[in-house]
């Protein structure tokens, strides 16, 4: 095993993370802690307090110049330029396509200054494809996926525990906004954007002060009974939330429409943008499949790649599933056919030799007190 350990990418808090009994993964390259006390348990405390996750592993790529966004706007589906300074966005890089290569947030930090977060296990796609996308604009892409580190706090309590830790005035900083400032003495841009469902933060620091902050926010929480989080609660945690997952909800061979995210794609922006003929045709022609919640209602747990029938003939395939801490029975999210992706619909899950009744449901399974 540790030979195999060898070839992964380590984050600046690998050593925090031994220390702190973390089980270490391999994850799209890097050497990750799937958890520490356990799944359960992280998972109740980020929906209960607060969990402390180590998300270093993500890619920060900065893109600035005279036309950064509109070079962005056309290399993404959003459109960037809509961003007030401060604020941020969920948005999707697309082949020409339709097919999504990755989901994204994206940060305007100033009039021609951009911030996008891309998933760990697509950070050099992106930071390619982005490249040869503003090629033709006066922008220069910025990678520094392997010189920053990402710490997030997610949970009820993240606003107590950080505020003392900050000079950004929390209470005025919105959901999916991001400001310029210190954390635990270091300088740090401080978004409330998370992927578990609660409110939360995500502190972006040079690599030299990840410890500073990751240790600052453990020993500012622990008495409120803050829990270092791994890989296998965040996964939980989104999924209850009906947040996607690249790779499992998200991918090449579905667009955004598919995946319920529609939304995201503004086709009425000004300019073309890669992908934009595709995405046209999709949402003309309508969905080949549709993403929806499940609850099964039987005995059984729905996992990636279970088929889903309606009667004998197959709709579609589960995406994500697990038993929910929060709600005590099986979720699980899939792609089926549009005619059977009403709330409502009953169909069957094939769970090893058995096919299980489920029920379609709207998502998010979980939805925070406001």
């Amino acid at each position: 095993m540790a030979q195999a350990h060898e070839a992964l990418l380590a984050t600046p808090l690998a050593d925090r993370h031994v220390a702190l009994g973390a089980k270490l993964v391999e994850f799209a390259g890097w050497l990750m802690p799937l958890q520490y006390a356990g799944i359960l348990e992280e998972h109740r405390a980020v929906r209960a307090r607060a969990g402390l996750f180590d998300l270093s592993h993500m890619g920060e790529l900065f893109v600035e110049g005279e036309q950064a966004g509109a070079g962005l706007a056309y290399a993404l589906v959003s459109d960037p330029r809509a961003l007030a300074i401060g604020r941020a966005q969920y948005s999707m890089i697309c082949a020409p396509e339709g097919g999504v290569l990755d989901d994204l947030i994206v940060y305007r930090l100033g009039s021609e200054r951009f911030l996008i977060v891309a998933n760990a296990s697509n950070a050099a796609v992106v930071s390619d494809a982005l490249a040869e996308r503003l090629a033709g604009f006066r922008a220069v892409i910025d990678d520094r996926s392997l010189a920053t580190a990402l710490v997030a706090i997610q949970g009820p309590l993240s606003a107590s525990v950080l505020a003392p830790l900050t000079n950004v005035d929390l209470g005025g900083l919105r959901y999916y906004a991001i400001a310029e400032g210190r954390v635990a003495g270091a300088a740090a841009l401080l978004a409330r954007t998370g992927y578990t469902g609660e409110d939360g933060f995500e502190v972006i620091v040079d690599l030299a002060h990840a410890t500073v902050v990751w240790d600052a926010l453990y020993e500012a929480g622990a008495p409120l009974g803050v829990v270092p989080v791994g890989l296998g609660a965040r996964d939980t945690l989104r999924l209850e939330a009906g947040m996607p997952l690249y790779g499992n909800e998200l991918g090449r061979d579905n667009t955004p429409f598919e995946a319920g995210l529609g939304r995201v794609v503004k086709l009425d922006k000004e300019g073309d943008f890669v992908g934009r003929t595709a995405l046209e045709r999709a949402q003309a022609d309508g969905p080949r499949k549709k993403l929806v919640g499940l609850i099964v209602r039987g005995r059984g747990i729905a996992r990636h790649g279970y088929p889903v029938f309606v009667g004998e003939r197959a709709t579609g395939v589960v995406t994500s599933g697990t038993l929910s801490p929060t709600l005590g029975e099986p979720i699980a999210m899939a792609y089926v056919a549009p005619s059977d992706a009403e709330p409502g619909t009953i169909v069957a899950v094939g769970i090893r030799d058995q096919r299980v009744p489920a029920e379609v449901v709207a998502l998010p399974f979980y939805r925070r007190a406001k």
